[in-house]
C-alpha cells in the first residue's frame, strides 16, 4: 500500500529544508512518476491534478492551506521509497520552482490533463499517463549509446598528473584544436 503524500513531502522537506510549496508539488509529481516507472506502483495514494502552475497534489495543498497539517516524524519509508526521493532530489532539486513548472508544462501528462481543464480550474492527471510517460523516458535513457570502456580509459590516462598541474583557462586555440581532434 502506498504511503501518503504527506510522508513523501516530509521526506523531501527533511532533505531540502526551506523548499517552497510550488517546488514541493512538482517534486512530488516527479517522485510519483519515477516510482511508477521503476516499480509499477504509486509512491503515494493521493491524486495529482493539472493546475495553472503545473501538477499539484490537491489533497496535500488543501490540507496545508487550511491548517490540517499532518505533522509527521521523519517518515518510515522503504528503501525503494527513499531511493526515489533521493533520485528526484538529485535530478531536479537544483531547479527552481519556475524551472520545474516550465518543464512539467512541456510534458505529456500535464498537457493531456490541461487540454480539457477550464481556465483557473484543475483536472486529474491519470496515473497511467504518468507511468507511461516516465517509463518511456527511462526507455529513452537506456537507448543512449554507452561509451566504450577502452575509450574511457584512454580519456582518463594522465588525469592524476593533469589534476596536479595549476589550472589555466583554455585559449581559443586550445578549444579549436580540441574540436578539430574530435571531428
Amino acid at each position: 500500500m502506498p504511503v501518503s503524500a504527506h510522508a513523501i513531502a516530509a521526506a523531501l522537506r527533511q532533505r531540502q529544508p526551506g523548499i517552497g510549496v510550488k517546488k514541493l508539488h512538482k517534486l512530488l509529481y516527479y517522485a510519483q512518476g519515477h516510482h511508477l516507472a521503476a516499480f509499477g506502483k504509486p509512491l503515494f495514494g493521493e491524486s495529482i491534478s493539472a493546475w495553472d502552475m503545473g501538477p499539484v497534489v490537491g489533497k496535500l495543498w488543501g490540507d496545508e492551506k487550511y491548517g490540517d497539517i499532518h505533522i509527521e516524524e521523519p517518515p518510515l519509508l522503504s528503501e525503494a521509497e527513499l531511493n526515489t526521493v533521493g533520485y528526484v532530489l538529485s535530478r531536479y532539486g537544483n531547479l527552481s520552482a519556475t524551472d520545474l513548472e516550465n518543464l512539467t508544462h512541456c510534458e505529456d501528462p500535464w498537457r493531456r490533463a490541461d487540454h480539457g481543464r477550464p481556465p483557473g480550474g484543475n483536472a486529474r492527471i491519470e496515473l497511467e499517463w504518468i507511468r507511461e510517460f516516465f517509463a518511456n523516458q527511462a526507455d529513452d535513457e537506456d537507448d543512449e549509446p554507452q561509451p566504450d570502456p577502452a575509450d574511457l580509459a584512454r580519456m582518463l590516462e594522465g588525469a592524476e598528473k593533469r589534476r596536479a598541474q595549476p589550472a589555466r583557462p583554455d585559449s581559443p586555440e586550445d578549444i579549436r584544436a580540441w574540436l578539430a581532434a574530435r571531428a
